[in-house]
């Protein structure tokens, strides 16, 4: 890989806004390093904090909320980078922090990178330098934190790597779709063909490709006219939100006569 031109000021504009990219050195005070969360005590001590302040009955749907919410950010603001962007960011623990803030019933964290420099790939080579992106984030970042989160709450894999999904699902199928270069378009596009259906499972840590996995197919609900790919799994996001409020893609909303 080489060093990439650096971000545009619209392209920075946009990584920073909407999906919350900055430098660690403005991070939040209610945030730490990724690679300290995987010590037991850190991660068990920051969970039994965080849940009272989202308003979770327990530790293991604290995680969940948690994972979905990182999972935006990191996702976000890597995949978007290199699938619009053209340039590779580095979301390793060694370079990710973790924010946690959470204000007047709202997630308000953001996704801190020690060096926000991206990097490029020589002529020829960008299928290696995207399986090094993706790697990066996926096996490398997020699979050691699922577990970690695993390992002290019981909260299930499966909902962990759900979460993660479903995020990388809305970056590709609702915020992508508003970019209108062809070229571009071409690009997210096989990108998005590539992680759904050719990225290997090594690539995430696992025996199986999340993305394929939990990608199910849209159901019509005639109603109201539209149509939902319900989730496999329950982020239990209802069990936190008072009042009670479901996710709408959340399985439980799914109507019997399709399950």
């Amino acid at each position: 890989m080489s060093l990439a031109q650096a971000f545009s000021e619209p392209e920075w504009a946009l990584l920073s806004g909407a999906l919350r990219l900055k430098h660690a050195v403005d991070r939040d005070t209610r945030s730490l390093p990724a690679r300290a969360l995987l010590d037991d005590e850190v991660c068990e001590q920051l969970l039994a904090a965080l849940g009272p302040v989202i308003g979770s009955p327990t530790q293991a749907i604290t995680a969940s909320l948690l994972a979905k919410r990182f999972s935006f950010l990191s996702t976000g603001a890597c995949l978007y980078a290199m699938s619009v962007y053209d340039k590779g960011l580095i979301l390793s623990l060694d370079n990710s922090v973790i924010e946690y803030a959470h204000d007047e019933g709202l997630w308000t964290s953001s996704m801190p990178l020690d060096d926000v420099t991206p990097v490029g790939y020589e002529p020829g080579t960008r299928e290696a330098w995207r399986e090094v992106i993706v790697g990066t984030l996926f096996r490398d970042l997020l699979q050691p934190l699922w577990e970690t989160f695993n390992r002290i709450t019981g909260i299930s894999r499966r909902i962990l790597w759900e979460n993660t999904a479903v995020r990388v699902y809305s970056l590709y199928d609702k915020r992508m779709e508003k970019v209108e270069d062809p070229a571009i378009r071409q690009r997210y596009e096989a990108d998005f063909d590539w992680l759904l259906n050719q990225a290997d499972p090594a690539l995430f840590g696992l025996n199986y490709n999340p993305l394929k996995h939990f990608r199910r197919p849209p159901v019509l609900l005639e109603a109201e006219g539209k149509s939902i790919r319900f989730r496999r799994t329950c982020c239990f996001y209802y069990d936190a939100s008072n009042p009670v409020e479901y996710c709408s893609t959340c399985p439980l909303l799914r109507p019997k006569k399709c399950r």
